[in-house]
């Protein structure tokens, strides 16, 4: 369905506020494909040069995928594999590089800050994501070098889930609640969630493309790897949980660049530099770890478990993420 929007302002109008309503109008669902033209005459204090000039930009971006038998599930959107959450973006406008297709790892925070930057104006740093390059000589400087682009996804739910199916019943789930992490490079391709009963998911997607072996399983399954870039899994889970306790509650620059509140002085900046062996200590015995106090139907701080910006380490001396600032 297409979906053709006029966003009209008044001059006091903050940028922030177009896209909020911007985006509330576009996530609805049975709504994927939209098209939103932009009157730049109507944002002077954003763009007083382009008055009288009109951008047209259409996007093509379901709100989640669907996954169909998968998994032994229900038809149905609410979980974490693949068939729910890698779901394509599509962009068309002028100036957005013509036919180019590129794997650089984008979410919806990215959203926010590209629409922005499509009006002309910068986006804010305590934004949750970066503006998603369009251009070909943005792609190509964003994919340059491994750390010049965030390779992590931050995946949650809360509360209830309903499959969708034809078939079996639709009985109710009400405890769907997990907080999931997709992290992918050139190099490794996983997903690693908790669940609100403290259940633990690994998944190597690269060797187990249809997320059927969870590597945190019962040691006595045989699985298809035991290793991860020929690590131990556990070696590489405590990188990931760390990573995951981080997001769960970051805010701005942080959920951008998570590593760095690990890190404070800059030396990692992805999965892979963090599994260098003289973090081994760090991650692997002194670092809180993600889990919950009990399952709710949505966000309630006292059920969400240590919180990193109370708890957190950070690698250096051990000290607590609220000491060290």
């Amino acid at each position: 369905m297409l979906n053709t929007m006029i966003i009209s302002t008044g001059s006091d109008y903050e940028p922030c506020k177009l896209l909020t309503n911007l985006l509330m109008a576009f996530s609805r669902d049975l709504k994927p494909t939209v098209c939103w033209t932009i009157p730049m005459s109507s944002i002077p204090q954003v763009c007083d040069p382009l008055k009288h000039t009109v951008l047209q930009f259409a996007d093509f971006k379901p709100d989640n995928g669907y996954h169909i038998g998968q998994h032994r599930l229900q038809p149905g959107k609410e979980c974490g594999f693949e068939e729910d959450i890698n779901v394509p973006l599509i962009i068309r406008g002028p100036g957005v590089a013509k036919g180019l297709t590129t794997e650089l790892v984008t979410t919806h925070t990215d959203l926010s800050p590209t629409i922005i930057k499509l009006v002309g104006e910068e986006p804010r740093p305590d934004f949750d994501g970066l503006a998603i390059p369009l251009h070909i000589d943005e792609i190509a400087a964003a994919t340059a070098h491994p750390n010049t682009w965030h390779e992590h996804v931050n995946v949650e739910y809360w509360g209830l889930a309903v499959g969708e199916g034809k078939f079996g019943g639709n009985t109710p789930i009400f405890n769907n609640t997990y907080k999931g992490l997709r992290v992918y490079s050139p190099r490794y391709n996983l997903y690693y969630s908790v669940w609100c009963n403290n259940v633990h998911q690994l998944y190597d997607i690269n060797a187990d493309p249809g997320q059927i072996n969870n590597l945190l399983s019962s040691p006595k399954k045989k699985h298809t790897s035991t290793t991860i870039l020929g690590l131990p899994i556990v070696k590489v889970a405590a990188r990931l949980d760390s990573l995951l306790f981080v997001l769960k509650s970051c805010k701005g620059d942080r959920c951008v660049n998570p590593w760095s509140a690990l890190h404070p002085e800059g030396d990692v900046l992805t999965l892979a530099d963090a599994l260098h062996p003289k973090f081994d200590a760090f991650y692997e015995a002194e670092q809180v770890r993600v889990k919950y106090n009990r399952c709710e139907p949505g966000y309630i701080i006292d059920a969400e478990g240590p919180q990193f910006e109370d708890e957190g380490l950070v690698y250096r001396d051990g000290v607590k993420w609220s000491e060290w600032v």
